[in-house]
């Protein structure tokens, strides 16, 4: 969850070192006792029951931190995870396990926890577009996975409760390359330790979570020796590009056009079948509005007029208002002006919700309502379950979504981050990977246009390969599995995907 604008910085850091001559050490240098490694606490399990698909499921929920340690051995930081394991299971060669963790950069994995995958779920009232009564409670999740795979639920350093060690910069791990390393380096301990090398292994990655996967895939392969048996990337991007307009750039404006489409036909604003629509739009995206755009200034004052009739049929935005914005519209100035008679304004990672404005003289959007709606449930159940069931407690807080990663490195090479060609070597290099891609219609956080976009212009993959990516599609937004037809269809979707 939450996607950043991509702001790549060079950071150089110089460290003087003023040297110490023997006359200057201290007498008692020598018998100095070496610094004591920083305390682990000792993982925590419980046995519990969960019924899924009419099914009694016994499992062991543990609880715990895992250290990460640099070449000497040294720790550098210790990762917080929750993992879930069927109990019963004799053999595990055949048993798969799932890595699941979410975005940001600097989003811990309660959402994919909470939410779709782990044996406990905030159950939001309806089609999860209203509040839930504080406080936020959990329910059985007969929905879960682990009625089919186990549950490795990874917080990245910096989030939830894992941490970087005392004399560790936790800057070392705030960055692309940093990020798929650490939880890289995660991953091979955790197989290891629980002896899981045979088993079939997935990553489940959403939002930024997808850039992480895809970077994993490769890294797993490559570093270690770990093939994967799939890759999930749910309400995922894989090239910023997509997301960020920027002057003589206009694919975002393209990639966004049918989620608009499915977004004012969920309001009312556009009639009509709804595929039908999404099918015309995405064809005007990548078609005569691609052109219209690239003619810049130079397009006719009938051309223009043209294009603006369109996109007023094919969004609810007037013609006169695409016609004032050179036929441009970012997603936080559609959010604002779709509702705007009705004085309201409309989420961003759940187009669908739709409260009141507190600027009605504003041009973009001054709040997310979906954002509002799901933060603080996700945070007091994820609180009350670490402590009530998991009994796991902190003194620290538990970093649902921080900021103190940024800024977050993207490289030095001044390139926006892409991250497609790793996923795609990665799948040249494992033919059997398999990829399945989960996008939401309502999304305008990482439209489900975006994704599918990137892996056309792997013009080199070859044929037979394409074959290995699955593309499914959901009616709510970033987080669609709070939509109950929604977490319905993802469990069909995922439990086909791990067969």
């Amino acid at each position: 969850m939450n996607t950043p604008l991509v702001k790549p910085l060079v950071f150089l850091s110089l460290a003087l070192l003023h040297p110490v001559s023997a006359e200057e050490k201290p007498a008692d240098a020598a018998k100095k006792p070496e610094a004591k490694e920083e305390s682990v606490p000792k993982p925590i399990s419980i046995q519990s029951k969960v019924t899924i698909a009419g099914i009694e499921i016994p499992y062991t929920a543990t609880t715990g931190k895992l250290v990460l340690r640099d070449d000497k051995g040294s720790p550098k930081a210790s990762v917080f995870h929750i993992t879930y394991t069927r109990d019963g299971i004799k053999d595990t060669k055949d048993r798969p396990v799932m890595f699941a963790f979410n975005g940001g950069p600097g989003s811990s994995s309660v959402w994919l926890h909470l939410g779709i995958l782990g044996p406990k779920r905030i159950a939001f009232p309806g089609n999860g577009t209203q509040p839930v009564d504080p406080p936020a409670r959990l329910i059985d999740n007969d929905m879960s996975l682990l009625d089919a795979c186990d549950l490795v639920f990874i917080d990245p350093v910096s989030t939830g409760y894992s941490r970087a060690a005392k004399d560790t910069n936790a800057k070392d791990f705030h960055g692309l390359q940093q990020d798929i390393d650490s939880v890289g380096d995660f991953i091979r301990i955790w197989i290891t330790e629980n002896k899981r090398w045979a088993s079939p292994k997935y990553l489940c990655g959403e939002s930024y979570g997808g850039v992480r996967a895809a970077g994993l895939a490769q890294h797993l392969q490559d570093r270690y020796g770990m093939s994967l048996n799939g890759v999930i990337l749910l309400s995922s991007l894989l090239d910023y590009r997509t997301l960020i307009s920027a002057q003589g750039s206009h694919l975002a404006n393209q990639v966004y056009l049918p989620t608009f489409t499915t977004t004012a036909h969920f309001h009312k604003k556009v009639e009509g079948d709804r595929e039908v629509l999404v099918k015309e739009a995405r064809e005007y995206a990548f078609g005569d509005y691609g052109v219209a755009l690239m003619k810049g200034s130079a397009i006719t004052k009938e051309g223009k007029a043209a294009a603006a009739s369109k996109l007023a049929k094919l969004t609810g935005i007037p013609a006169e208002t695409w016609i004032r914005k050179s036929l441009r519209i970012d997603p936080f100035e559609f959010r604002k002006e779709l509702l705007r008679d009705e004085g309201k304004v409309i989420g961003r990672f759940d187009a669908r919700v739709a409260w009141s404005s507190t600027d009605p003289n504003s041009t973009s959007a001054e709040y997310d309502p979906s954002y509002s709606l799901a933060i603080g449930a996700f945070s007091t159940a994820m609180l009350s379950y670490l402590g009530n069931d998991l009994g796991w407690k902190e003194d620290q807080p538990y970093e649902v979504l921080t900021g103190k990663v940024g800024p977050w490195s993207f490289g030095s090479d001044n390139r926006i981050v892409n991250l497609t060609s790793r996923l795609s070597t990665a799948l040249r290099d494992n033919p059997k990977l398999r990829v399945l891609v989960m996008g939401a219609h309502c999304d305008l956080a990482t439209p489900p246009e975006g994704v599918p976009f990137s892996l056309r212009q792997e013009i080199d993959l070859p044929e037979e390969l394409r074959g290995q990516f699955i593309f499914t599609y959901y009616d709510a937004g970033h987080m669609f599995y709070i939509n109950p037809p929604d977490l319905v269809k993802s469990r069909t979707d995922l439990l086909e995907f791990l067969k």
